[in-house]
């Protein structure tokens, strides 16, 4: 083993725990956002109620992401310092561009939002979680951009001197096919995922009212009108980004076709290129001669996909390969098969098994209904790390189908390491984030158990059973049609 290998699976530890994060963040923001715009609009308490209590789960998501990513731009000058030589000119921009722009409006208008419920007018408050909404995508897009780079290199030239890349037209890094398309399907499977984390909060707490367990204090009646709701939110988000994750999707395949056709090949363990080629729905086969003893398909759906044409011509693996070594020397440039073929299936299968439930799920909790029988709600709750885990297949089809490049046909993996950093280095580090990443999936696993259980009284208390009269917080001595009071605090 070299410091190659755990560099590559540190930075793929790393990467994979803080995606956890990621589309949560993407999706509840705007999630949150929609419920506070409810409650602008219609003054009723329960989506008040619902916008304190996932903004609260929004926040402590938001605070893990941020702490781990900060890690992931610290790995490009520990273990891949000649990456960082080579691409520094024309990757650093859209991560500066976000850090700059997108992460510093995201933060300080989360700060506005958390700390300004009891100082803000209700529509400044209301445009403050909206922007960092806004802003957090915009940040998930600049971030996409160098990312798509690394997989269709543009606007940029190899200075002769230095061997450096050098940017020559930001816009064309920004306005990318492989960013724009990656970047819808990433946001669409983020909102899947925010959308189910809903639908999971939701049902175990529908769950556990229709259930209580023995001896525990039965929950607010308020709490079944509320959770009822976000139940129905969380599954319309889920179904309408499962219709942008097959559109973008149907188009990520075409572009690979045209700029990854060794990736599109090892994810369906195509090895010759065929016209008319078929989908592949299970395959057993020998990778080290380049042949499949069991493939059963669906005829001309691959090509179809990857051309737009049934009879389309898609490249196989063997002919990529001689391709590429004609044209970069000799090498092996496959990818692993194996991990990309079922990556690709995990990714699809999950996916639209969350997709699929969210459908089931409306048709369900149509007119005011609720599903009768308790596995119903644990399949709704098991249906997000579903999400989460499609999610993480996703990303390792995309990186593990760019190997043996971290820039396509420009920079290998393998002299993109710091020439500097020894095994033992590399190792210690590795084991040091492991531990500490475990403690911090402990740390966050218990305050999101914490706060679900608590439930939404916890960040808004009911009115006191002793006095049925006693208004709702914040509503006392309030105008019912004013919208330029100030908002009321909770405890937060």
């Amino acid at each position: 083993m070299e410091a190659l290998d755990l560099a590559r699976w540190q930075f793929g530890i790393t990467t994979i725990y803080h995606f956890l994060f990621v589309p949560l963040t993407i999706g509840l923001s705007v999630i949150v956002a929609s419920l506070q715009t409810a409650w602008y609009r219609t003054g009723k308490q329960e989506y008040l109620r619902a916008t304190k209590f996932f903004g609260k789960l929004f926040l402590i998501n938001f605070a893990m992401g941020v702490v781990t990513g900060i890690v992931q731009e610290f790995q490009f000058g520990m273990n891949w310092s000649d990456y960082s030589t080579f691409v520094g000119d024309v990757f650093g921009a859209p991560l500066a561009m976000e850090a700059l722009l997108a992460f510093f409006l995201e933060s300080t208008f989360i700060g506005l939002w958390i700390f300004g419920w009891d100082k803000l007018p209700r529509r400044v408050h209301l445009a403050c979680i909206w922007i960092a909404a806004i802003a957090t995508n915009f940040s998930a897009y600049f971030i996409i951009a160098a990312n798509a780079w690394m997989r269709h290199p543009v606007g940029f030239a190899v200075d002769s001197e230095t061997g450096r890349a050098r940017l020559t037209d930001i816009w064309a890094v920004l306005s990318n096919d492989q960013a724009w398309s990656t970047y819808l399907h990433v946001v669409a499977g983020a909102f899947i995922a925010a959308g189910l984390f809903v639908v999971a909060v939701s049902a175990f707490k529908l769950m556990r009212e229709r259930w209580p367990r023995r001896g525990a204090e039965p929950p607010h009646p308020s709490e079944h009108e509320l959770f009822r709701k976000t139940l129905r939110v969380g599954f319309a988000v889920t179904a309408l980004a499962g219709v942008l994750v097959a559109i973008s999707g149907d188009n990520q395949a075409k572009l690979m076709a045209q700029y990854e056709p060794m990736k599109l090949a090892g994810a369906e363990a195509l090895w010759d290129d065929e016209e008319g080629a078929g989908f592949s729905l299970f395959a057993v086969g020998d990778i080290e001669n380049g042949r499949n003893h069991i493939n059963l398909q669906i005829p001309n759906v691959l090509s179809f996909l990857a051309t737009g044409d049934l009879g389309g011509n898609v490249q196989g693996i063997n002919d990529v390969q001689a391709r590429y070594e004609t044209v970069f020397g000799p090498g092996d440039y496959r990818p692993n098969v194996a991990v990309l073929y079922w990556a690709f299936r995990l990714m699809m299968g999950l996916g639209l098994a969350g997709v699929a439930i969210s459908v089931a799920g409306l048709w369900l909790t149509r007119r005011g209904r609720l599903p009768g029988r308790r596995w119903m709600y644990r399949v709704a709750i098991a249906a997000l790390p579903a999400a989460l885990a499609a999610n993480i297949f996703g990303w390792v089809l995309t990186e593990m189908g760019r190997q043996p490049w971290t820039v396509v046909g420009e920079l290998l993996t393998a002299n993109s390491v710091s020439p500097g950093v020894s095994l033992t280095e590399v190792a210690i580090s590795l084991t040091a984030f492991t531990l500490i990443y475990a403690v911090l999936a402990v740390v966050e696993g218990g305050l999101l158990w914490r706060y679900v259980n608590a439930g939404p009284g916890h960040v808004m208390p009911y009115p006191s059973d002793a006095d049925p009269d006693e208004p709702e917080p914040g509503t006392a001595d309030r105008p019912a049609d004013d919208r330029d009071d100030r908002v009321p605090a909770f405890v937060y």
